[in-house]
């Protein structure tokens, strides 16, 4: 199980480093967009990121 967290760790890290690796002017520019955002849409990013991530993981678990 502990490997199991730890790879899916080093995965988001990886994922999280693509887009300021191959586009950084995208990743920037999406960045000052965020700082733009209410508390309450930066929550429903959030939100909307961790339904996502659970849909795969019970998506990949069947």
């Amino acid at each position: 199980m502990n490997s199991n967290i730890i790879f899916a760790l080093g995965l988001v890290l990886v994922l999280e480093g693509l887009l300021p690796l191959l586009a950084p002017s995208v990743w920037r520019e999406t960045f000052i967009r965020m700082i733009k955002f209410t508390d309450g849409q930066l929550r429903f990013v959030g939100l909307g990121s961790m339904l996502s991530g659970l849909v795969i993981i019970l998506l990949s678990r069947s």
